[in-house]
């Protein structure tokens, strides 16, 4: 279908909506983070991880409202792609930067050395496989190989953060293994999409409480915010 005859669908206006109050919400959060942040080295680290996760997905999702608004294209694959690539490897970073959010939150906690250095290691291997040309980020087939690869890899990375705040349960009344939850929620909806979704698409649809559970990440660094 020629772009110019396009007419959006109700669900792709309303994908276009969340994906949008998505990017703003994490803009708007990262900015109130900075400016209460009082000079608090966490708060700071809080609004980069922030950032993080809205400059990263927004090399994925902006090209996804434009699709929704006016149709596909061979630009708006590539752009897809591209954002695909972008956005698995900050979302790695965040993964590192929600570790040593960890240690600013929990100071009187040791971080055990083995999960810091599995975090490490699976998070920069998954970047270097990120990298791969072959993973074919811009086609309709990708690389189902290399995409278990990083996933595994990535969910390691994952379970390092998991254990984390496991360990540090409710000190100080965090609730903090909330934390726990909703990145085991967040990885739970993203890898059938990521493995799947080319072959079965309506499987995206896990990506709105995949999306849910990383604003729930950042809610809960407001509440403590507001603590202060």
């Amino acid at each position: 279908m020629k772009e110019n005859n396009y007419k959006p669908q109700i669900p792709d206006v309303m994908e276009a909506i969340f994906d949008a109050a998505y990017l703003t919400f994490d803009l708007v959060a990262a900015m109130l983070f900075f400016i209460f942040s009082k000079g608090n080295m966490l708060f700071i680290l809080y609004g980069i991880l922030t950032l993080t996760l809205c400059g990263g997905d927004a090399f994925h999702l902006v090209p996804r409202i434009i699709r929704a608004v006016r149709g596909s294209n061979d630009k708006i694959k590539r752009q897809l792609g591209i954002g695909l690539q972008v956005s698995s490897v900050t979302m790695t970073v965040f993964y590192i930067i929600l570790m040593y959010i960890w240690k600013l939150t929990f100071p009187e906690f040791k971080i055990p050395v083995v999960i810091e250095v599995v975090v490490w290691i699976s998070a920069v291997v998954r970047i270097v496989i990120c990298l791969f040309p072959q993973n074919n980020w811009c086609t309709d087939e990708g690389n189902m190989r290399l995409s278990i690869i990083r996933n595994t890899v990535f969910a390691v990375t994952g379970t390092g953060i998991i254990i984390l705040y496991l360990i540090s349960g409710n000190t100080y009344g965090y609730h903090m293994t909330r934390m726990a939850a909703a990145i085991i929620i967040s990885f739970g909806c993203y890898l059938p999409v990521t493995l799947f979704s080319k072959t079965k698409p309506k499987v995206g649809l896990l990506m709105i409480p995949k999306t849910c559970a990383y604003m729930w990440i950042i809610v809960m660094g407001l509440q403590i915010l507001s603590e202060y």
